[in-house]
């Protein structure tokens, strides 16, 4: 129920919906009970049961004795007709009367069900904004440990879930309990002790019931968490086909994904088998109730002569009536369970919160003024640090070059001194503010990134390039073409600028997706660039062309450049060696050449051209 509260404020915006719903509901459940209520006075002139009366009755007792007036009334009505139009008149009208009951009671079960829809479809909207805004916002180590196809799960099956299980609910809320109250008050006024009878069979019903849907919490679970697995291996296959089909290991994860389905398979068997056993077990127990009725109420009419034909007809579809709404009321309960398991898994992240929340104080930075310090911080991801009280002063205006082998550190410093993460102990300054003090928009729109993978989207190149500066003209685009020497190939590509590049970027070459990356980096001019080892996937040609736009992207700004090939940072203002997290040397190329130490085993390794 703690779940269902908390998916319920998402309804909150739509109250007004809820409110229509519930006022079409009463109307529903009220004409409902009237429409078999109305089959009296029909039956009364078919059996031939009303008794005549001439004289228009007069209510005089409290509401105890409104169904002995309602019955005379009719009787009056019927007698008085009959006599003036005749039979079959009174019975046109009788007919008449259903119908009206029926078509009002099925007007307000539509308009019901037609502002619940804004209601249910408003609260599914929300909550995918919600979580698709939660999962944006949420620090990168927050995926480290996560699928992506279960993250995907969440934001489309479990969501659906909820609203499959509980904003179903709200639709019967208000009308299942409603028809089964106004029913129970039209049964009581029929016969009292017939509907006492009835009233001895109904807990040992509702008992039974209850007992099916105690483990479908459980057995959903485990199929929404088989569901984000296969997700996450379709995922997986997709980013990775090149590597299955490069090493004929379709039979690997066809293997895995199949386990899988199996599994899915498996556990929905179980859940859907124990869910659908719900509703014949609850029409069963309710057909037992009718068969027992039939019985002592037949016993009324023939024997006892307490009870008239007409009545106990109409009593029988008001009983019946109810099993309806008691049918749905048990279904929504499965369904609660059922939905208690997709409603935790969204809640899980929705409910998280971020450690890289900006302060309630934080400062907004609109320019880069002295310099980047960082100041004996240290880091780690899980247990060991990576980086041990490491300092480090990046001048406006100059160019610094991290290198070492891999794991040394170099690509975490990008990472922290763009919040990605937080240091573990010291700080990150800029103009001698705490990046932890700065929101981290204005931060990052100070910086500029370029990563050893192309990161591009499914869209235009002129899209792709807009995430750098939304508001830039054409004009402004092809500039940063230009610049990145990227206008070569886009000038000569079917749309231009307006071209698809495909998934991730793939109708391009690795070259000319990374010359791209840094048109957009240029396109959003920061004065701070970070270069996470752009060159370092490229063959020779495309290295050279795509330096040549890192020099020109370079000119008047700060930038740090991780660096794998050596020579892509001769010309740096100060080179920084690291190993193990720590700094081993710095200092110029020439500089450190002379040193004789690590970055000239480094060198060596490598072959200048």
């Amino acid at each position: 129920m703690n779940y269902f509260k908390q998916i319920l404020r998402f309804a909150i915006p739509y109250k007004s919906y809820g409110i229509l719903n519930i006022i079409c509901n009463i109307f529903y459940a009220l004409f409902s009970t009237l429409s078999f209520i109305s089959l009296i006075p029909m039956l009364s002139v078919l059996l031939k049961e009303s008794k005549p009366i001439y004289e228009k009755p007069i209510w005089k007792e409290g509401l105890s004795g409104i169904k002995d007036y309602l019955m005379e009334y009719s009787n009056y009505f019927i007698t008085l007709k009959s006599e003036q139009e005749g039979e079959v008149y009174v019975l046109t009208a009788m007919v008449g009367l259903v119908i009206i009951m029926f078509f009002l009671k099925n007007i307000f079960g539509y308009s019901a069900m037609y502002f619940i829809t804004f209601l249910r479809n408003g609260v599914l909207r929300d909550i995918r904004n919600k979580l698709y805004e939660k999962i944006v916002a949420l620090p990168l180590s927050y995926f480290s440990e996560k699928r992506k196809g279960d993250v995907i799960a969440r934001i489309t099956s479990d969501v659906l879930e909820i609203q499959h299980s509980f904003l179903s609910i709200l639709e019967l809320v208000v009308r299942e309990p409603l028809m089964i109250l106004f029913t129970i008050l039209m049964m009581f006024a029929i016969s009292i002790k017939l509907t006492i009878f009835v009233f001895i069979f109904i807990p040992v019903s509702g008992f039974l019931i209850s007992l099916i849907g105690k483990s479908l919490k459980r057995k959903s679970e485990k199929v929404q968490r088989e569901q984000g697995q296969f997700l996450s291996i379709v995922e997986e296959t997709l980013g990775g086909l090149k590597v299955i089909k490069g090493f004929n290991a379709e039979e690997i994860f066809g293997s895995k994904f199949q386990n899988s389905t199996s599994r899915f398979f498996k556990f929905s068997n179980s859940l859907l088998n124990r869910q659908n056993l719900a509703s014949p077990t609850s029409e069963f127990l309710g057909i037992c109730v009718i068969a027992i009725l039939l019985w002592y109420g037949g016993k009324m009419v023939f024997i006892d002569h307490s009870l008239n034909a007409s009545e106990f007809f109409a009593y029988m579809g008001l009983a019946y009536n109810i099993l309806t709404p008691a049918k749905a009321i048990s279904k929504a309960s499965y369904s609660v369970k059922k939905g208690n398991a997709a409603a935790e898994r969204v809640l899980e992240i929705l409910n998280t919160k971020s450690p890289l929340q900006d302060k309630i104080d934080a400062k907004t930075k609109e320019e880069f003024l002295s310099d980047i310090t960082l100041e004996n911080i240290s880091f780690k991801y899980e247990d060991e640090y990576v980086l041990n009280n490491f300092s480090l002063k990046v001048p406006k205006g100059s160019s610094i070059a991290l290198v070492g082998q891999s794991g040394s550190g170099k690509s975490t410093i990008a990472n922290l001194v763009t919040r990605f993460y937080d240091v573990n102990k010291g700080a990150i300054k800029i103009d001698n503010i705490d990046i932890k003090d700065l929101t981290k928009a204005s931060l990052r729109n100070l910086m500029g990134l370029v990563t050893q993978d192309s990161i591009l989207f499914n869209d235009s190149i002129k899209n792709n390039l807009l995430v750098g500066n939304k508001t830039a003209s054409d004009k402004e685009v092809i500039e940063a073409l230009e610049i990145a020497n990227a206008w070569e190939f886009v000038k000569d590509l079917p749309q231009g600028i307006e071209t698809n590049i495909g998934d991730s970027g793939n109708k391009l070459s690795g070259g000319q997706k990374q010359r791209l990356s840094i048109a957009r980096a240029v396109l959003k001019n920061p004065p701070i660039m970070i270069l996470d080892e752009a060159t370092s996937a490229l063959d020779t040609e495309s290295e050279r062309l795509v330096q040549s736009a890192l020099e020109n992207m370079m000119k008047n700004r700060t930038s740090i450049v991780i660096a794998h090939r050596l020579s892509t940072i001769q010309n740096s203002d100060l080179i920084v060696v690291m190993q193990k997290g720590k700094i081993v040397e710095q200092g110029s190329h020439d500089v450190l050449l002379s040193k004789n130490g690590v970055y000239q085993k480094l060198v060596n390794m490598q072959s200048f051209e």
